[in-house]
Order: C-alpha cells, then structure tokens, then sequence
C-alpha cells in the first residue's frame, strides 16, 4: 500500500490475512509525489505482488501521477508480474470529469496488467450512508473467470448474501439514462471546480494573512482533500485554540471551505 494511505486500507487486508507492506508514495520534506521512491520499491517488491493504488484523487495527500508517470508505475508493475488492485473512491471529483479520472487504470487494462477495481459511488452520488460500490477483475480468459467468480461467490454468501438494492437503484437509473448522467456529470465538473477555486483562494488568503510559507502544494494537489504539510502538534493547536478541523496527519477537507470561512 502506498505510504501514506486511507487509515482502513491496512486495517482491512491484515483482517483478510494478508501482510502488508508499505512503498513510498508522498515525499513530505518537499510536498510532492516521490516518483522516484515508488518505481524502486515496487521493482523491489516479490514479483506478484498486489499493488494498491488510489485510481486518482490520493487519500489523504490529493497528489496524483501524471498520465506519463502512471505509465511508468504500470510499465514496472507489469514487468514485475504484479497484480494492480485499484481503489476508486472519488471518480470525477479529481478532474470533475470520471472518464478523464478513470484513464490509470483503463490503461493498465491496455497493457493487459491483471486489475482489480474497487469501486465507490458513496462521495460521487452523495450515498455515503448506502455504501454503494463495487468490485470488477479482468481476467486473461473464460476459465480464469469462473474460478475467480467462484471464489467470490463464497466469500459473499456469508458476508452478506445479498447487498442492498435502494443506493444501487438510484445510480443505476441515474447512468442508465443520458439526460441524468450528463446532468450528473455537469455536477461532478461542478464540484471539482468550486474545489480548485477554493484551493487558490486557500493559498492567496494565506498570503494576505503574512504567510511567507511556500503554499503552491495546495493548489497542485487535487480532489477533495489538501495534504497541508501541518504536524500533529500545529493541528493540535488549530482545533483547540481556533476550531478549524483537519486529522492529525495534516489533511483538511477542501469541500468543507467557502467564501464565508476562509
């Protein structure tokens, strides 16, 4: 898994038996992705290993590859033999636009690198209390698939039999039909805009407030959150003294800013 990562991402494979092992992903003395560390690590890893990557919009950083870069990541996972377990937990709300967002892991397809997609609709439908998602393999061929399908069924049936159908409904009707999946998609774009004009605004008021700090990493990163750069100590001392919330680890929410509290 990358380091760092969404804090349950390795709660939940050491609960499916898995060991987990970091690669290096965000450089923090320099705010900004650590390309180099990541190619040497995955060449490093056991051939074969399951990569994890954030499909676009990094949780918690907000720091993606470049498309070149992704093919470079790809070109070492492929080499290596590994599989590409993709999580895709913010389609749309990088780019403002989920086919822009989904080319990494489209592209790994391309190169016939095998894909798992983990897929999430909670932030992108505003479901979030549905839990709408879902997992898709591609497989090198027809018997690959049914053993793989196989596999899955069994894991299901005593997870949860049968998943709830209300959250899934409604984003099956709203893909299903052109005139609310561009309405949809013009929401998304919507979004993502208002973020990366909050983000400017972020970085400028700093500025006027006498920062002399370099806050560019801010207005480079993308989607919902902004990997600050702030110590636990310096977060500490934003929630007690001034209210302002963000985790201990330096990420604040873009979407929880406006023009009102900056």
């Amino acid at each position: 898994v990358p380091d760092p990562t969404w804090g349950n991402h390795i709660a939940i494979f050491k609960q499916c038996g898995l060991e987990v092992r970091k690669y290096r992903y965000y450089d923090r003395k320099n705010n900004k992705l650590d390309l180099r560390g990541m190619i040497q690590d995955l060449g490093r890893a056991r051939d074969g290993s399951i990569i994890l990557m954030h499909a676009c919009a990094h949780n918690p950083t907000g720091c993606d590859p470049t498309l070149e870069e992704w093919k470079e990541l790809i070109s070492v996972i492929s080499n290596k033999s590994h599989i590409a377990f993709f999580d895709a937990a913010y389609l749309g709300f990088a780019s403002g636009d989920a086919e822009l967002d989904a080319q990494p892991f489209r592209y790994a397809v391309s190169q016939h690198v095998p894909v798992l997609l983990a897929q999430s609709f909670a932030k992108s439908f505003g479901l979030y209390g549905e839990r709408i998602g879902s997992l898709s393999v591609v497989c090198g061929n027809i018997e690959q698939k049914e053993h793989i399908l196989s596999e899955l069924r069994c894991i299901i049936r005593p997870l949860y039999s049968s998943p709830p159908r209300h959250g899934s409904s409604i984003v099956k009707t709203v893909l299903g039909d052109a005139e609310l999946k561009q309405q949809y998609y013009d929401e998304c774009a919507g979004m993502a805009t208002r973020i990366k004009q909050m983000r400017s605004k972020l970085v400028d008021a700093l500025k006027d407030a006498g920062s002399n700090h370099d806050w560019s990493h801010i207005t480079q990163q993308i989607g919902m959150f902004a990997f600050t750069g702030l110590d636990e100590s310096m977060c500490k001392q934003l929630t007690d003294e001034f209210s302002i919330f963000l985790t201990t680890n330096g990420r604040i929410s873009m979407a929880g800013l406006n023009d009102s509290n900056l």
